[in-house]
């Protein structure tokens, strides 16, 4: 049984300074559905108590809820980038935002699933916007929210949609 999914398009190889990370085989286009995650949903009290390396495998869902993958898994090597080339459909889809070149490594900003701490650490992915820190609360950025508009887990978008004041005009657009 699958529990989760990376396109044929992709492989897991080690990189430099994250274990390991998905990286294309073959051009992927806007878009296209490069992983999906999966697993089984913990609560925080239980999550707390897992091994560093499983909650680096996991994406948080909601209040104090997360998708924890079994460790090994493929589709969840999709590791953090200030400038990702991919975001979320949904609460667990992975796309391309952009096309993405043969030997790209996969890569999402955590600022667009997770606000708490339970992946916080200091972010060495070279990209010219790197906020040298990825933490629970880079969601709330105003610039990161229109930057990934259309591509914020649920769970975040109802968040970014309930900071905005009724009547705001802001609501209109989708996270």
């Amino acid at each position: 049984m699958f529990t989760s999914y990376l396109t044929p398009k992709a492989i897991v190889s080690p990189t430099i300074d994250a274990g390991f990370g998905a990286r294309a085989i073959e051009a992927i286009a806007t878009g296209e559905t490069v992983a999906a995650f999966g697993g089984w949903v913990a609560p925080r009290s239980i999550f707390d108590t897992l091994t560093r390396e499983a909650q680096g495998l996991s994406i948080q869902i909601d209040d104090e809820l997360y998708l924890v993958a079994p460790v090994g898994t493929d589709g969840d090597r999709i590791n953090h980038s200030c400038a990702p080339n991919c975001g979320l459909r949904g609460g667990s889809v992975v796309v391309a935002m952009r096309d993405i070149g043969v030997g790209e490594e996969l890569s999402y900003d955590y600022a667009m699933s997770d606000s708490t701490d339970y992946d916080e650490f200091e972010c060495r992915c070279g990209a010219g916007a790197c906020r040298g820190k990825v933490t629970g609360r880079d969601w709330l950025d105003p610039g990161l929210q229109a930057r990934y508009r259309g591509y914020f887990s649920p769970y975040l978008a109802r968040r970014i949609a309930a900071l905005v004041p009724a009547g705001a005009g802001r609501r209109a657009f989708a996270y």
